[in-house]
């Protein structure tokens, strides 16, 4: 290597890097966690998978993409604590269609105290004999607070018509409630959003069968998806008819095609953005205060049992 080129490479070298690469590189164990598991799977399941996916979102272009749509979600949160928004995202689907997976890359980066992810179990017998949504209505959030759904009040539209948890009558005094029940949020000031994720029936089964053989992943799989499976029809149908029974202009339903997992991710914190009126807010400057020393101020010698053994 010449003398210019050897100056030329310390300069590159040295000069500060662009932010976005170097979160880039922060984001590289990512990666491995995502190839960490995949030698959990049986080698004919991934290649299977593989050949089903010839055309999937090159990982650096989501991941560049992934992280500058996060830095717009921090500039959302500032927005709502700001001028205290109130936003209530639901999102549905089918089993394993990758809600999971959409709520954790838009809450990744965001204040727990801020944005918040509510995913009610089964409705205790108390609950079961409340007003339907009495349940949901404490977890709505508040001023400078959103709140994530993973699955919500659309469950009475979805697995428990389908699964026979509720009557037909129950069901049809859902459909009869949830417009005004959803007017009503409107009204009060609250942003909702409804997103359903939809994948086919090729990609549902493909990813089950990478769940029953990833050992990391099998607690995934619950009785109630397997059985989903077998009910494939009858959930459209549920699906088809929540549809034109809840797609109401104050609170329209979006759907989000998901069988590439990372464009699904991409596609919906991108329409996410669009729908909230956020805007930049006055941010104060920060500065790292002067530490106080004092001199008569000793450390004390702690214990060595109290310290974590160093394995690593």
């Amino acid at each position: 290597m010449t003398e210019k080129e050897q100056t030329l490479a310390y300069e590159n070298n040295s000069a500060p890097k662009d932010w976005l690469e170097a979160e880039l590189e922060d984001t590289l164990d990512e990666d491995f966690e995502i190839e960490f598991s995949e030698p959990m799977l049986s080698v004919e399941v991934r290649k299977i998978y593989r050949e089903q996916h010839p055309d999937m979102l090159d990982r650096t272009v989501y991941f560049r993409n992934l992280l500058r749509l996060q830095a717009e979600l921090i500039r959302v949160q500032d927005w709502v604590q700001h001028t205290g928004a109130k936003v209530c995202i639901l999102f549905e689907g089918r089993d394993s269609a990758g809600k999971g997976g959409v709520i954790k890359r838009i809450t990744q980066r965001l204040n727990p105290r801020v944005a918040r992810v509510v995913a009610l179990p089964a409705p205790s017998r108390r609950e079961q004999s409340q007003w339907y949504f009495q349940r949901y209505v404490p977890h709505l959030p508040a001023a400078g607070e959103i709140v994530l759904f993973d699955r919500s009040w659309y469950n009475r539209a979805g697995v428990e018509r389908v699964m026979g948890f509720a009557s037909d009558d129950q069901v049809e005094q859902f459909f009869q409630d949830v417009p005004e029940f959803e007017r009503m949020l409107v009204r009060s000031g609250i942003i909702l959003l409804k997103y359903w994720f939809s994948i086919t029936d090729e990609e549902q089964q493909l990813r089950f069968l990478m769940r029953i053989h990833d050992p990391m992943k099998q607690w995934k799989l619950s009785p109630m998806d397997l059985e989903s499976r077998i009910r494939w029809e009858s959930y459209t149908k549920a699906k088809e008819d929540m549809f034109f029974r809840t797609n109401i202009p104050e609170a329209p339903w979006y759907i989000v095609e998901g069988n590439d997992k990372k464009r699904e991710r991409l596609n919906c914190i991108e329409d996410l953005l669009t729908r909230i009126p956020y805007e930049d807010v006055p941010q104060e400057k920060v500065n790292l205060p002067d530490r106080r020393y004092n001199p008569d101020y000793e450390r004390r010698v702690l214990p060595d049992e109290l310290y974590v053994p160093k394995v690593y």
